[in-house]
């Protein structure tokens, strides 16, 4: 039929230590405003966005769960059914860059051991040349070829700002398109 538009729900899970931006990218992405300040999620924070991309409806379901460690055990039960992630750190911080491959175990741990598609995002892109510790592009770009080595996918890295809302849009839209296209890939092979 011509002019159908299929629909798909994804659940999407931002992942990343406490204070690195992940709940203003999800509020930027919403349409939300920008708010300058720190509020910590407590658990996990939940939304939902529609959007069509290639002639498909998805309906996107975004967790967006709380960084702190003393949330891990309460975080478990947020990352069952997740079909993709965004790892999120903050380039003025490194130690939020180091301790990526923490939450990488800690989802494929709680998510029946699936390795799903991901975005490596270094946020708060407005800070980089007002810190001198930022993460260099470089590293992180480096980190996305060998998640991109170890997991099968391709991972892109892109620098965001939710300040700004500097490639906030497609860093969502990225995800989605290959969260779509493994499930097309496994609709194949299981057919």
């Amino acid at each position: 039929m011509v002019g159908t538009v299929s629909q798909r729900i994804f659940k999407i899970t931002l992942l990343g230590e406490g204070a690195v931006g992940k709940t203003s990218l999800r509020r930027r992405y919403l349409g939300e405003s920008f708010k300058e300040g720190y509020m910590m999620t407590i658990g996990a924070d939940f939304a939902v966005k529609k959007m069509t991309l290639n002639q498909t409806e998805y309906t996107l379901q975004i967790w967006d769960l709380a960084g702190q460690q003393r949330f891990s055990a309460v975080r478990e039960v947020y990352y069952r059914g997740t079909a993709g992630a965004l790892l999120v750190f903050d380039i003025s911080r490194p130690e939020t860059y180091e301790i990526l491959p923490n939450w990488l175990h800690e989802l494929i741990r709680n998510n029946k051991n699936r390795i799903v598609p991901l975005v490596l995002i270094g946020n708060k892109a407005d800070l980089r040349d007002s810190t001198p510790y930022a993460v260099p592009k470089e590293y992180a770009m480096e980190y996305a070829d060998q998640l991109s080595q170890w997991s099968g996918f391709y991972v892109p890295y892109m620098e965001t700002s939710a300040k700004t809302g500097l490639n906030v849009e497609q860093v969502f839209s990225l995800l989605t398109e290959s969260i779509s296209q493994y499930f097309e890939r496994m609709t194949i092979e299981h057919q």
